[in-house]
């Protein structure tokens, strides 16, 4: 998710792609990607954390719709996020241990216990922020290591990219095939879930997919014109609303099911997106700044609701019908903003050792 993917060599697969195109899909479609992904991951936030849990005291059903629409693409955002990390891992995977393990455990693993430890003191200041953070030691513990709080997508590249490592000699269909059990059994709630570790569970399947299956995600990304592109939209949406009318995700399989569909959609438009001009280089441009966006979004958001929670709650009607409507889009634009800004200046103040893992010095 968070290192830029460099330019592979265009694909000659299926032969009628632009040079434009074929560039677009192997780095602006993926950057752009990960673009609207990081965007739906704050929006999210923003919706559950901050936006349902304002007192609207209106009678119109907007705030539902928010709501609808976040978990509609639940199936969308962490799958496509992990599909493209795992498409840009393919080449530290064929490299030996002593050359990846500090670019793809150590850093991540060193990011994840950091970022916990700033979240946990900055939501301290909030305490009835709704977000897991650590209370006592043990539950620090517990955070760092079976039970991740929204800090999980760190863990994950790490421990997906030493779980694939470590097993590389067993067969390719058997590890698709256990992730895909461990996944389907997870969401239909047969594994007791605690903070964000169902998730951690439920997607090591796509960080595989995308590692193994590179070459025809490529090829798919190369090759879908717009018909394509609308009935792999058609599809998706209708399962999507399938899942959630009939809440079939109970049933084994359904949610993995949708979140392949999903996958696909995202690899299918991607490029498409990206080649809108001005929309699709501004999200490329979000999707190669993903990680602090990442990392310093949550206290950002928890900060922004103990200070506007209690006034947009008691506000006139008025007052709520001129930010019900638009307000999680135009708050998650600002938290963004906020995010990149903070990144800047701390950069400028050489705190660069909050985004990657210091560099060795050399005696």
């Amino acid at each position: 998710m968070f290192p830029a993917p460099t330019a592979a060599p265009a694909s000659t697969a299926g032969g009628g792609a632009s040079p434009a195109r074929a560039g677009a899909s192997r780095l602006g479609w993926a950057d752009t990607a990960k673009g609207v992904c990081i965007l739906l991951v704050v929006l999210w936030h923003v919706v559950v954390k901050h936006y349902l849990q304002i007192d609207w005291r209106l009678d119109v059903p907007i705030t539902g719709f928010w709501g609808m629409l976040g978990n509609a693409l639940l199936t969308l955002r962490m799958p496509l996020f992990f599909t493209i990390s795992g498409m840009f891992a393919t080449g530290a995977f064929q490299r030996p241990w002593r050359v990846v393990a500090r670019s793809r455990v150590a850093k991540f693993l060193y990011l994840y216990v950091l970022w916990v430890c700033i979240h946990t003191a900055l939501l301290a200041l909030v305490p009835g922020f709704d977000t897991a953070s650590a209370g006592s030691v043990g539950e620090f513990v517990e955070q760092l290591t079976i039970s991740p709080p929204n800090l999980w997508y760190l863990y994950a590249l790490a421990l997906y990219f030493t779980v694939a490592k470590a097993l590389r000699r067993v067969p390719r269909p058997v590890m698709l095939a256990a992730a895909l059990i461990l996944s389907a059994v997870v969401a239909a709630g047969y594994v007791p879930i605690e903070a964000n570790r169902g998730s951690l569970l439920q997607n090591l399947l796509f960080f595989l997919a995308g590692l193994y299956f590179r070459p025809y995600f490529e090829r798919l990304a190369d090759t879908t014109g717009r018909r394509r592109a609308v009935l792999i939209t058609v599809a998706y949406g209708a399962a999507a609303l399938a899942l959630m009318v009939t809440g079939a995700q109970q049933f084994p399989g359904a949610w993995p099911a949708v979140c392949v569909i999903a996958t696909l959609f995202g690899v299918s438009v991607g490029p498409l997106v990206a080649a809108v001009p001005g929309i699709g280089s501004g999200l490329a441009w979000l999707g190669r700044r993903t990680l602090p966006i990442y990392v310093i979004h949550m206290p950002v958001l928890a900060l922004i609701h103990k200070v506007l929670v209690g006034p947009l709650s008691t506000v006139g009607a008025l007052g709520q019908h001129a930010f019900v409507f638009l307000y999680p889009a135009l708050l998650t634009a600002l938290i963004v903003a906020l995010c990149l800004l903070a990144e800047n200046l701390l950069r400028k103040a050489r705190a660069t050792w909050l985004f990657d893992l210091p560099r060795r010095r050399i005696k």
